[in-house]
């Protein structure tokens, strides 16, 4: 064995690992290793199936003594998000990547590593290549696309996989094993404008939420951070209280699935409804360093004089809607489970706000762990978009994964990790999509689990693995298959 890994224990998983980044992969462009998983299987003299999407099924019989135990997939996906320092040279279709070890950890030079999701790779040909690993029979899936949605998964034939246990490994903290997953749904409330014309004798503004922390619409949900859009619809209720409200043009947020950290109104004043509206923010900074004070201080509202003629603005009624959407639209946290502690179990995010010529559209990003509070909430949207006589545009819909209090594998790793570690570990969920959510829907009665090593950054051109954590989720994986039965 030669490369930068070489030293490394477990000496196969790593070995896979370095061999891995050697492949161009990025999401879209799996081919190359889609093939090297395809011809890894063949050396081996072990059954593959690759399908039209690129996923590849590889097959191992049991060992001697585990014929009839139940079969296991262990899963996990082939693709990595490909991005980079702007001062790095790289060329993610046909450059290895140039590893350093860390101390305890793994990275890549300037760019991102594919720890997420190369290890599950690592350990599942570990696994494959070994003669001395007790286990049931295995099926050893790896999708394609999951970073960009869950298309592999998504294709996947289920006529092609017979196991009722799957392992997920794509997992990012040790000692978390997670049991559960969001599904989600993209929703774009789409009111219609009508304009009028702007004929008085006013100047124009710009109204800013600026300063917010913001955040994944998943993941840190639950530390109930500002949200720039609703903030700017509480402000725009009071003023439109007070003073004959004109707007030509509201916006917000970034991206869908993140916390929006800024949001702004341009409106048309008279100096008097300046002033006015001036008092009103200094107000409203009281109001909401307040409110936030523990979890978004940085927040600040401003109104700034910006040039150019107006010579339209939203109608009275249009207004009088928009500011309807902006209140009654549901954001941040629906329910919590009551079988997971600190879980969030439903929630929606107003990630982004857009004015175009007509219309104005309000996108957000629903998920939950249970379908039925899921539709719940883009039902409401929908009696909302009905309101306001607009329309209610789905997208992008995937399962979620519900926690099972009878699983069977979930048990096997709380034994398997406190035998190894002298410690059980916390069973948790995650609320955010996997891939379990797809399967569950695809196989239907399938035990799942997820687990993995310590990555940190993923997604990020400062991505690292723990070399220590991989060698000691190994040592779980390996006694959890030897375990089933």
């Amino acid at each position: 064995m030669s490369g930068v890994l070489r030293d490394l224990k477990p000496r196969d998983v790593f070995y896979y690992f370095e061999e891995i980044t050697k492949i161009p992969h990025c999401s879209g462009e799996e081919e190359n290793i889609s093939n090297y998983l395809v011809s890894f299987a063949r050396k081996n003299n072990l059954e593959v199936i690759q399908d039209e999407a690129l996923n590849v099924i590889i097959k191992k019989k049991a060992t001697k003594g585990y014929e009839n135990a139940p079969i296991v997939i262990l899963q996990g996906h082939m693709d990595m998000v490909c991005e980079k320092n702007k001062d790095t040279v790289h060329d993610f279709s046909k450059d290895p990547l140039d590893l350093k070890i860390d101390e305890d950890f793994i990275r890549a030079n300037g760019t991102t590593l594919g720890a997420d999701n190369g290890i599950a790779l690592a350990y599942a040909l570990a696994i494959l290549a070994s003669s001395d690993i007790d286990h049931p029979a295995l099926e050893v899936l790896i999708t394609t696309e999951e970073e960009t949605g869950l298309v592999g998964a998504g294709k996947v034939d289920k006529k092609n996989l017979n196991g009722k246990i799957l392992i997920n490994i794509d997992s990012e903290e040790e000692g978390i094993l997670l049991v559960s997953c969001a599904g989600g749904i993209r929703t774009k409330v789409q009111l219609p404008i009508e304009w009028k014309s702007c004929d008085r004798n006013t100047t124009s503004y710009l109204l800013t939420v600026r300063g917010l922390k913001g955040g994944h619409s998943g993941m840190e949900i639950n530390k109930e951070r500002g949200n720039s859009n609703i903030i700017l619809g509480r402000i725009l209720y009071d003023l439109n209280k007070e003073i004959d409200l004109s707007i030509y043009e509201v916006s917000g947020g970034a991206k869908m699935n993140a916390i929006p950290r800024e949001a702004d109104a341009k409106l048309v004043l008279n100096e008097d409804e300046f002033m006015l509206v001036k008092s009103k923010i200094n107000n409203w900074n009281d109001i909401l360093s307040n409110e936030l004070k523990s979890k978004d201080s940085g927040i600040k509202v401003e109104i700034e004089k910006i040039e150019g003629d107006v010579n339209r603005i939203f109608s009275t009624d249009t207004i009088e809607k928009l500011i309807t959407v902006y209140r009654l639209i549901p954001n941040g946290i629906q329910s919590m489970s009551m079988d997971i502690e600190g879980l969030v179990e439903s929630s929606t995010n107003v990630g982004v706000v857009t004015t175009f010529d007509k219309k104005i559209v309000f996108e957000s990003n629903v998920r939950s762990s249970v379908r039925t509070l899921k539709n719940e909430i883009v039902n409401r949207e929908q009696v909302l978009a009905d309101i306001i006589d607009g329309e209610l545009v789905k997208e992008a819909e995937y399962p979620e994964w519900q926690y099972d209090p009878d699983s069977y594998i979930r048990d096997v790793f709380i034994d398997a990790y406190t035998e190894k570690f002298g410690e059980k570990p916390e069973v948790g969920a995650i609320h955010a999509g996997l891939e379990c959510g797809i399967f569950k829907e695809k196989l239907g009665d399938i035990d799942m689990i997820s687990f993995g090593p310590n990555m940190y950054d993923v997604h990020t051109p400062d991505e690292s693995i723990s070399i220590s954590s991989t060698g000691n989720m190994w040592e779980l994986l390996k006694l959890a298959l030897k375990k089933i039965k």
